[in-house]
């Protein structure tokens, strides 16, 4: 036996207030869904991209900032070179001890200076470690003035020298001329050779 529901549904019957309601809750479950799916996921995405602008921006604005010093920075690094090629030519490796040998020996030739003896000593390690020294021991003769002029020429050399332990022998006359002897220490520089050179 089938039964047959014959429902009517009259709308005049229903209160007010729940018509109204039922005819607003599908535009209501829609607006909550459209937020709940669309609208809160997108805010979300909205905020993270402005946090990413913010971020390229600063980004773009200190390079900005670093390519308007870059120009400086060129011109300061050329300095540098520059500078660094003269300290190199003043400091150079240890295979540039033997040109500081026939520098003082064309200089003492030009001062009419007799160089005696060129006695190398053990290379030391600077306490900076950033150079080496070279000592070596020297034995001159000639003239007061003669061996001013030496000394003079000598500081006018490309290369660090320092001079020290200065003694003066005896003077001997020759040719009505006093002629002295001198020995010193001298002591020469070498940039220390980079690990893997």
């Amino acid at each position: 036996m089938a039964l047959k529901l014959n429902i009517k549904l009259d709308l005049k019957k229903i209160p007010k207030g729940a018509r109204l309601a039922i005819a607003v809750a599908p535009a209501v479950i829609i607006i909550i869904l459209f937020i709940a799916l669309l609208y809160m996921p997108k805010i979300k995405e909205i905020k993270k991209l402005n946090t990413d602008i913010s971020a390229q921006e600063n980004e773009i604005a200190k390079n900005k900032t670093m390519a308007a010093k870059l120009d400086i920075l060129k011109v300061e690094n050329d300095k540098l070179i520059k500078e660094l090629k003269e300290l190199q030519e003043k400091l150079p490796e240890e295979e540039g001890v033997s040109t500081l040998i026939q520098q003082l020996s064309e200089m003492s030739v030009k001062t009419d200076i007799d160089l005696l003896t060129w006695k190398p000593e053990p290379k030391k390690a600077h306490p900076s470690g950033i150079v080496e020294e070279i000592p070596f021991s020297l034995t001159l003769t000639g003239t007061y003035h003669n061996l001013g002029s030496f000394f003079s020429n000598l500081t006018r050399l490309n290369r660090i020298v320092n001079i020290s332990s200065i003694q003066l022998g005896s003077p001997k006359t020759q040719k009505d001329e006093a002629i002295l002897s001198i020995t010193l220490k001298a002591t020469t520089f070498s940039a220390v050779k980079e690990k893997g050179k």
